[in-house]
């Protein structure tokens, strides 16, 4: 990109529109905070998958022309641009936040013909600089004390100073390493933390794209592309939390999920038949191990035919869901993109009668191949398309289905990747593979969540594989198929938390590993995890080892039923954090840097993470380790298990036998609690349990029906729960809008516990 001298500028409908000697480029201040840099160089105007909707506030702001750079002010930011589109950010105070190098790219990586000529010959992979300048490319300058956090599901560890990245959708069935460049989800958003300030970059090019964050050379980060527009959000705030208010404001934010789905999820690609899973089901209530989901993977369809039941392996369609809906279980099926090539199958005929799947550069629908053999791809660019894949998940409604299960939507495919040139639809114009790659998952999952609200009239429960930045609107998500190995299961906290802060927050990995062999030990640790996981789902595949709690002994399965009830217990709190979350964006599953950004400690901290702001996990992630060493932040925290106090800002060694994840909450917090349940829907939930830590706090609690939409209508309870100085809790309804009120809170404070009948008038309790 060469834009040479800046020549002019205009200001039009809130943009400033700079004509450069070799092209346009606008600056668009959406909101005080929130800069998009723009050039038209492959479309003329944004085509985002991400941003829908207007999202410019209509702010005032000044422009002003100075001797070397173009100044525009906003009340908390002021942007220069300079010659060959160079910009950089000030915050109000002048303090610089970001600015473009100046420099070329060096490369420091040197290798001799020579020395390649010997790799080759032994068979190593050639290692290789990036050293080439992408079409599209911006390049930042270093300022030295960068951590930063985001990007998705990328493997490794919390912060990704000094590692490069791409955004290439990928289905890679070998054992996910820190060295994956690449794997299902695609998010090109992350944060900047420096000791004086924060700030996010959102790239939203769907294109095969390049993050090289400080690894290349020190004295810069880039981000680039190969094609499309140069098209950047820079978001500012005080905080981290306010750059994912922001990131979410402009890319949409998870809604408030059914509660059953945050309960405890059993799956397994191996569960063959309709035994297998009743077997299962039966299991799960015969030992008491609370549980509210199954999931039926490939092995229920019909020769692997989406939206098809295979009656010979599963009985009559619909008769084992109603019957396992009786027991209190909830049923999600897997759904993948790929449909199956034959003659009389209604879901290919119809596709085919009415142009819904890719085709190729001469006009033929392209075949590729998935589980059912001979496969056509549905083309979700299009909004035709979409609304027939809508309609289609009414077949899984009536059945009884309450979630759908997206997979290897990347697209994945047996015979080779998909070319670049196989033709796709952008909504109204004609498109690539290379564009749409990475939104194939993301406008799968937007097509499955408008069919399951349109035809379930509930909060539609959609799990992803791939996505791109703005899926949370329509989907979970989970990282993929990770493996039974220790390794795995320390990546997935700072996997978990980078989604998180990528906007993606309610996220899960399969509990247990999906390929290879658990161990029991290793799946007892894997619980403590999942437990506080926004997805908790054990899942795993054929050839592996049965993950089924009840298979590795009394031990663990002791573990596992005492976590999962933990789970249940805390299932209003994980509630009220995703209420929080439909209205600020933060994750239920946080990074500690999050909340104490300030905290040099906490920045490269893998093996901790805060359930929330008032709970703190910390749990053993090594093979054979019975103990944990533990950073608290700054304050006091309270040992969940032990009720001791501990001073913050400090580290300590706690004793973790198997059964034990440390845990600790903070001083002042109120934790609601429900009593005990096998599933969400046993009982009526008219009694609130309230852990009281002494401290001042305040803490307010939602309640609806956990079903359907009517809370975004008022129809909710609100309640106000405030620890104060003198000794006292005082709780007050100070919304009310759904018809059950609870009849009775519990509260336990210093291991007394109190009963007290509730009218819906304010109460004063002395602890």
């Amino acid at each position: 990109m060469i834009f040479g001298k800046r020549k002019a500028y205009k200001v039009e409908e809130g943009i400033v529109r700079i004509q450069f000697a070799s092209g346009e480029g606008r600056v668009t201040p959406l909101t005080d905070e929130i800069i998009n840099i723009f050039s038209p160089i492959e479309t003329i105007e944004h085509r985002s998958k991400a941003v829908e909707g207007n999202k410019a506030k209509g702010i005032a702001f000044s422009v002003k022309e100075k001797p070397d750079y173009l100044e525009i002010q906003t009340k908390r930011l002021t942007v220069r641009v300079y010659d060959e589109f160079k910009v950089d950010f000030y915050d109000e105070k002048g303090m610089l936040l970001c600015a473009d190098y100046r420099g070329e790219r060096q490369f420091g990586r040197q290798i001799s013909d020579k020395f390649i000529k010997l790799l080759e010959v032994e068979g190593h992979e050639i290692p290789t600089d990036s050293n080439f300048n992408y079409d599209i490319q911006v390049v930042k300058q270093m300022e030295g004390d960068e951590a930063f956090y985001g990007l998705g599901d990328k493997t490794g560890f919390l912060n990704k100073r000094h590692y490069d990245y791409e955004m290439w959708n990928s289905d890679i069935p070998a054992a996910h390493t820190d060295a994956f460049k690449a794997l299902y989800k695609s998010i090109p958003f992350f944060i900047t933390l420096r000791k004086e300030c924060v700030y996010g970059i959102f790239f939203d090019n769907t294109y095969h794209s390049y993050f090289d964050m400080s690894k290349e050379n020190e004295r810069y980060y880039y981000f680039g592309a190969r094609k499309g527009n140069l098209d950047y959000y820079f978001i500012a705030g005080e905080t981290m939390p306010r750059i994912i208010k922001n990131y979410t404001f402009l890319t949409g934010r998870t809604p408030l999920p059914q509660l059953f789905t945050l309960g405890y999820h059993q799956s397994r690609w191996g569960y063959e038949t309709e035994a297998d899973v009743r077997g299962v089901a039966a299991k799960y209530r015969d030992l008491e191990i609370p549980i509210d989901t199954i999931h039926l993977d490939i092995d229920y369809m019909d020769g692997y035919k989406v939206f098809t039941w295979g009656e010979e392996d599963f009985g009559e369609p619909g008769k084992l869901i109603k019957d396992l809906t009786r027991d209190g279980f909830k049923i999600v099926t897997i759904i993948d993109p790929g449909v199956k090539v034959e003659e009389g199958y209604s879901v290919y005929e119809e596709g085919m009668r009415q142009g819904y799947f890719a085709k190729t550069p001469e006009g033929d629908t392209y075949v590729n191949a998935v589980w059912p053999g001979d496969a056509v791809y549905p083309d979700f660019g299009n909004p035709d398309t979409r609304a027939w894949w809508a309609k289609n998940q009414k077949y899984l409604v009536e059945l009884g289905v309450r979630g759908v299960w997206n997979d290897m939507n990347e697209p994945a495919s047996f015979r080779g990747e998909l070319p670049e040139d196989v033709v796709f639809t952008d909504e109204d114009e004609k498109s690539n593979h290379a564009a749409m790659h990475n939104v194939y998952g993301h406008l799968m999952a937007k097509a499955t969540y408008e069919g399951l609200k349109k035809y379930d009239n509930r909060r539609p429960f959609v799990i992803t594989r791939a996505c791109y930045s703005g899926s949370q609107k329509y989907t979970t998500a989970w990282t993929g198929d990770n493996q039974s190995l220790w390794e795995h299961l320390r990546m997935a906290i700072p996997q978990m938390c980078n989604l998180g802060l990528s906007g993606m927050a309610f996220v899960g990995t399969d509990v247990g590993g999906f390929g290879a062999d658990v161990t029991p030990e290793l799946l007892a640790r894997w619980v403590q995890v999942g437990c506080f996981s926004p997805l908790f789902r054990n899942h795993s595949s054929k050839g592996s080892v049965n993950q089924e709690p009840w298979l590795f002994g009394e031990e663990v399965l002791e573990v596992n039923r005492k976590y999962i009830k933990l789970r249940y217990r805390l299932l209003p709190y994980l509630y009220d954090l995703f209420w929080e979350c439909e209205k600020n964006g933060l994750p239920p599953f946080r990074p500690l840097v999050l909340h104490y950004e300030k905290d040099e400690t906490v920045k490269n901290l893998n093996g901790e993470f805060l359930f929330g702001e008032r709970i703190l996990a910390a749990p053993v992630v090594e093979q054979g380790m019975s103990q944990k060493l533990v950073y608290l932040p700054k304050g006091t925290w309270y040992d969940y298990w032990t009720g001791e106090k501990k001073k913050g800002a400090a580290w300590l060694m706690r004793e973790a036998p198997l059964d034990v994840c440390p845990l600790y909450v903070k001083e002042g917090s109120v934790i609601p609690c429900y009593e005990p349940m096998q599933y969400v829907g046993e009982h009526e939930m008219d009694t609130l349990i309230l852990d009281v830590y002494s401290g001042n706090g305040r803490y307010v609690h939602h309640q609806d029906n956990g079903e359907d939409f009517a809370y975004q209508n008022g129809g909710y309870n609100e309640y106000e729960f405030v620890i104060l100085a003198d000794g006292t809790l005082k709780i007050e309804l100070v919304h009310q809008g759904y018809e059950k009120l609870y009849q009775k809170f519990i509260v336990r404070h210093n291991g007394k516990s109190q009963g007290f009948s509730f009218t819906g008038k304010p109460l004063t309790i002395w602890l």
